[in-house]
């Protein structure tokens, strides 16, 4: 497994990571195959396992705290905040009161005493970012992270964090997580390289675009629910996702690959990006993933691609999992 360094940490990571959200109640139930899977990761090369206190509430960190006993030193463990974490309206965010209890809590459920990389989960509005990178400089200083990042922030929120970290004699975010893949380009406009401006390592999440790319037939059903309008495909949006989707289909069997292959390694192909989160349910999705790993794509391969998707779109405007409040809100655009 190749390595790269994470922004500019100083931390080398391997170019996969293991994303967690699978291992629980959201995915795979059973605890001790969650555990082999994180053993056969790091015993792949994988050095990054990224997990949230969302995940399953909580049970995610609680796997992965399990599965690393004996072997926390050689990990770059990080986990993110910000989801609600119960009924009380405090129990979520960006406030440092949160912050504060949040850490705490995870660190419980990971069983360690310091996290190497804990990351904004997402934008809070009601939240001053000087307020929260105060709180997580803290964090820093007292030994308990080793370095702060963020997920699915726009270019502009990541600029303003920067200037207010300089302005004010914080730490900086040194990392950002977004979501990118061959059908959600649209960080390719103005994240990624805003993040490249920065010297911020980049971990992306979502390559095979939430199963769209796993190379197996979707439906809504097959989803249980979970954002079923996602793969309705009565949505246009998808509609064209779909048409997508066999095309570079095509792609990869030219190009004597699996579409899931074809699709991390489109992924890693961007300078900006230091690491793709795979996010596998079972061991044989985490084998045919690793499989892979060693896949690189030439210009006439990564120029289809773009043909078929064009560079810094987003089929589905949805899959950029980030909505501004002034468009969701009505009030915060009327008098």
């Amino acid at each position: 497994m190749r390595r790269r360094i994470l922004g500019g940490t100083g931390i080398s990571v391997s170019e996969y990571a293991l994303g967690a959200m699978m291992l629980g109640a959201w995915g795979n139930t059973g605890h001790d195959d969650c555990v082999r899977i994180v053993h056969r990761a790091l015993d792949a090369g994988i050095n990054v396992v990224d997990t949230a206190d969302v995940y399953a509430a909580g049970e995610s960190e609680e796997i992965v705290g399990k599965a690393l006993k004996g072997r926390r030193d050689d990990v770059v463990l990080a986990t993110k905040f910000f989801n609600p974490m119960g009924p009380d309206a405090n129990h979520g965010g960006n406030s440092r009161r949160w912050i504060m209890r949040a850490v705490e809590d995870s660190l419980r459920r990971l069983n360690t005493d310091y996290l190497d990389l804990y990351q904004v989960h997402r934008p809070d509005p009601a939240t001053d970012i000087d307020e929260t990178l105060s709180a997580l400089s803290d964090l820093v200083r007292s030994g308990k992270v080793r370095a702060i990042g963020t997920s699915t922030f726009p270019a502009e929120h990541l600029v303003e964090a920067h200037w207010t970290a300089e302005r004010r004699g914080h730490l900086r975010f040194r990392t950002e997580q977004p979501p990118y893949s061959m059908l959600a380009r649209g960080v390719e406009s103005a994240v990624l390289p805003t993040a490249q401006r920065y010297g911020m390592g980049v971990l992306t999440w979502g390559p095979l675009s939430a199963g769209w790319l796993s190379g197996r037939a979707l439906s809504a059903s097959s989803r249980a629910g979970l954002e079923s309008q996602k793969f309705d495909l009565s949505v246009p949006e998808n509609a064209r996702k779909a048409e997508a989707v066999g095309a570079l289909s095509e792609v990869a069997a030219q190009a004597g690959l699996t579409l899931p292959h074809l699709a991390t390694a489109f992924v890693r192909a961007h300078p900006a990006v230091t690491s793709v989160i795979i996010g596998p349910r079972t061991l044989d999705q985490l084998d045919s993933l690793l499989d892979g790993a060693d896949v690189t794509l030439d210009a006439d391969v990564l120029d289809r691609i773009d043909a078929i998707v064009p560079p810094g779109t987003d089929l589905n405007p949805a899959d950029s999992y980030y909505q501004a409040p002034a468009l969701a809100d009505a009030s915060l655009r009327r008098r």
